[in-house]
């Protein structure tokens, strides 16, 4: 009989799993039912020992009640909570450095990445004996328009900076083996982007196509300022070019200038300059424009060198259901009750 009042002496018992779901989780107490609902008869229906690791970014809704409920049910979800909200790839950083499985897939909880495709990945990895296989998203016609364009602009810079070895529209609904994950844990990351930083490691890979679904229930956690912050981690951690931009930019502004003081003599000598403030005006401020941006673009560089140095943790695990007694479970108990 199971013991569903005591999960955490189940989950001693059951050996090392073999693939590991990790699913970041905030502020989804509408969609998480839904997403286990659909989640749990896949897996279970692999025929292999598994666990699902769902990481609490710091949710403050109904999340961490609903997550305790669902794991007094199913033994397999593991609960790893936040003591605040980290940010997505933090949350997929601590799931993938926890989990056990031979095999690890992260797969966001609203459903717009089907889970039915774990199983087809999971097969192809073990088929082709491959380290790394991709979720690639063959139709994005539930985005918006603009989602669309802002995504295809994003990939072909990446691809651009970082190399053809980046699959083209590969979000992080990925498979990785134990190889990787052991890579990816090695690597002195501070803030990691793994759209890029996987690709990178060079490890044998497959795709598997899908149609990315409509989320299931709420609003998007990806709003446009996320979107432009995730592009400036992947530009600035994997390459330099935007420094050399700035080099680029000083030249050409050097350049301008000169044509234009050439300009300014010959129509002097010929008499014909009149007194006006346009082309100072215009001149001062191209000159600034340009400095301004080189001096941002240095301030992003700097800002992580400063981050790096200061070596804070990127976030602080605050509960583990997997490291359960019975002082934890009351104190995580605790901290859901205060969420609500």
């Amino acid at each position: 009989m199971r013991h569903a009042a005591d999960p955490a002496r189940e989950e001693s018992e059951r050996p090392a799993p073999v693939l590991s779901v990790v699913v970041p989780i905030y502020n989804e107490q509408e969609a998480l039912p839904l997403t286990v609902a659909r989640l749990r008869p896949i897996l279970d229906g692999m025929g292999i020992g598994y666990e699902v690791v769902g990481v609490d970014d710091g949710s403050t809704d109904a999340t961490p009640v609903i997550m305790q409920k669902i794991r007094q049910d199913w033994p397999e979800l593991r609960i790893v909570r936040f003591a605040r909200n980290s940010g997505h790839q933090a949350a997929l950083t601590a799931g993938i450095h926890r989990a056990l499985g031979d095999y690890v897939v992260s797969i966001d909880a609203d459903l717009q990445d089907p889970p039915e495709k774990i199983t087809e990945m999971y097969a192809l990895a073990r088929e082709r004996d491959l380290d790394i296989v991709y979720g690639v998203r063959g139709d994005r016609g539930t985005d918006t328009f603009f989602k669309r364009r802002t995504a295809g602009a994003y990939y072909w810079l990446m691809r651009k900076l970082v190399g053809t070895n980046m699959p083209n529209q590969a979000g992080d609904f990925r498979l990785l083996s134990r190889a990787a994950v052991d890579a990816l844990k090695s690597l002195p990351e501070h803030q990691p982007v793994y759209r890029l930083l996987v690709p990178w490691l060079g490890f044998s890979s497959g795709e598997v196509a899908y149609v990315r679904e409509e989320r299931v229930a709420g609003s998007t956690h990806y709003p446009v300022s996320k979107m432009v912050r995730l592009a400036l981690d992947s530009i600035t951690n994997f390459s330099a070019s935007p420094l050399r931009l700035a080099t680029w930019l000083g030249l050409t502004s050097f350049l301008v200038c000169l044509l234009l003081a050439v300009y300014t003599t010959v129509q002097y000598a010929l008499g014909s300059t009149v007194p006006g403030w346009s082309s100072l005006f215009i001149g001062m401020h191209f000159i600034g424009g340009v400095q301004l941006i080189c001096v941002g673009l240095l301030g992003e560089y700097i800002g992580r060198i400063y981050s790096a140095v200061q070596a804070r943790p990127a976030y602080f695990v605050g509960y583990d259901s997997s490291e359960d007694t019975a002082d934890t479970e009351e104190r995580g108990s605790r901290v859901s009750e205060r969420a609500v």
